[in-house]
């Protein structure tokens, strides 16, 4: 049904990406609008009260709403599909307040293999129409191309124009809330990716290559089992002002069903290079190389951390699971934080801090003295971002190890390789970090490079005992930005 739209993700339901408030001033016509809750099913409009029924999965779903008069002169929503879709648009009160059925010929099988593709290109347009009426306009440039309603339409429509998914997710973006694109427009995306190849595995799911529209993506699986993480990751990715060039960019969110068993998918843009710690296992860095990873490392911290006052404001928020596992390298030779499923929001005018109903609780290898030693003040959310600088430092540790200075490096290691097992304890972490107050070796090599003595004073402001000493993401930014010019002055 419609209304299994927003089935499991109601917090992301856009009602008026169908339908408008009503004005008390506003004389149109009246026509029933299932998505309308708030209006009492019932929208108004200058345009035409609109039904239609379409083939998805094998089943009849009928969506009714109001047409404004930019969307009917598009000539998309009143068309009908041979045997996949049939559309009416009406002039009267209430006049689409009636029950549509798709021909019998539509079950036949050569049908039922469109069911999919022509129900997708249909809610991509009425997505992307809607979006480029109901946001300031700003978008309207993009939808004066008509399309030929005689041809098939595609989902590929959405990049026209020699538009790219990055494209249209920046548009979508500043033209609205700044928290990602409309519902309708993610589960079309999502439900025409191809996917391609497995590029890696967790203790959530997997994580595939996916194409659509010639275009790369990322897809994490999720289990059912593991819906809540699903939910949190989605959730927080969607926060308004959250989109940033060293922060992972969210693509869309969807429940499938694939006849056995539902998957939880999370679509993103794809980084061929892979996680950091693949990068640095597969190679050596420069130190301008090594500078330019910390510093967009540390510029997407200091956003993630930062909280954005005003209407369109953004929360404080801390990632909670700062790894080299959660950081992806682009194409460029920076950095992109990604895996939010565990972070926590703040919501400085209640003081309130969201924390994830979720048993998992971060890399064990990673955390920070007071989380080990369980001494955390949980209620303070200066708390939470002090344990991700303690974890950051660590993650530059890393980096550093992997600079070549005259033509000198080291192996790629984990921080405490040398005093913890490969899948350390909460104790064994707790004996070596609190106990022992043991942190990684600095080599003295590092000495004769300026660069990596900077990088060594910053990881142990980063990993100081006391969380209250610990640099923030803001101040370790402008360090490494300052340690930025010296090396481009350089070059």
């Amino acid at each position: 049904s419609v209304e299994g739209l927003c089935s499991g993700m109601r917090r992301f339901c856009l009602p008026g990406a169908f339908s408008r408030k009503l004005e008390p001033s506003f004389s149109g016509l009246k026509c029933v609008c299932q998505l309308c809750e708030h209006t009492n099913f019932t929208c108004q409009t200058e345009g035409a009260c609109w039904a239609s029924v379409m083939l998805t999965n094998g089943r009849e779903e009928v969506i009714k709403s109001c047409v404004s008069l930019l969307e009917l002169n598009a000539q998309v929503f009143c068309h009908s599909s041979k045997n996949i879709t049939k559309t009416e648009c009406c002039y009267t009160d209430f006049c689409n307040n009636i029950t549509l059925r798709l021909p019998v010929a539509s079950a036949e099988p050569v049908v039922l293999a469109l069911t999919v593709a022509v129900p997708v290109c249909v809610l991509s347009l009425v997505a992307v129409l809607v979006a480029c009426t109901h946001r300031h306009r700003r978008c309207a440039r993009h939808c004066t191309r008509q399309p030929n309603v005689e041809e098939p339409l595609s989902e590929c429509n959405l990049v026209n124009s020699g538009k790219t998914l990055k494209d249209l997710i920046y548009d979508m973006t500043t033209s609205g809330s700044g928290s990602g694109l409309p519902l309708l427009v993610q589960r079309t995306i999502a439900r025409t990716i191809v996917l391609q190849e497995i590029v890696g595995k967790g203790r959530f799911g997997e994580v595939w290559r996916g194409k659509w529209c010639g275009e790369d993506v990322a897809v994490k699986i999720f289990s059912s089992r593991d819906e809540r993480s699903w939910f949190r990751e989605a959730e927080i990715y969607q926060t308004v002002m959250l989109r940033h060039e060293n922060i992972l960019g969210f693509i869309a969110a969807d429940n499938k069903d694939n006849g056995t068993w539902t998957q939880l998918w999370l679509v993103s843009e794809y980084h061929e290079q892979g996680s950091l710690f693949d990068y640095l296992n597969r190679g050596t860095v420069t130190v301008e190389g090594m500078v330019r990873l910390a510093l967009s490392v540390a510029s997407g911290l200091a956003h993630l951390h930062m909280e954005i006052v005003g209407t369109q404001g953004k929360p404080a928020i801390a990632h909670r699971d700062l790894k080299s596992k959660n950081i992806l390298v682009k194409r460029n030779e920076t950095c992109a934080i990604a895996d939010l499923g565990l972070a926590v929001k703040h919501d400085s005018v209640l003081n309130t801090i969201d924390i994830p109903q979720n048993p998992r609780v971060g890399t064990r290898r990673y955390m920070a003295p007071e989380i080990l030693d369980d001494v955390m003040n949980m209620n303070i959310f200066e708390s939470f971002k002090r344990a991700d600088i303690y974890s950051l430092g660590l993650v530059y540790w890393e980096i550093a190890r992997r600079c070549s200075v005259g033509g000198i490096t080291e192996e790629y290691q984990l921080p405490y390789y040398d005093v913890v097992p490969s899948d350390p304890s909460i104790e064994d972490m707790r004996r070596v970090v609190c106990e022992q107050k043991l942190r990684p070796n600095i080599p003295n090599q590092w000495q004769s490079c300026e660069a990596l003595r900077a990088m060594g004073r910053v990881m142990r402001e980063c990993w100081h005992p006391n969380g209250a000493a610990r640099l923030t993401a803001l101040r370790v930014k402008k360090t490494v930005s300052q340690l930025c010019l010296q090396e481009d002055s350089k070059a």
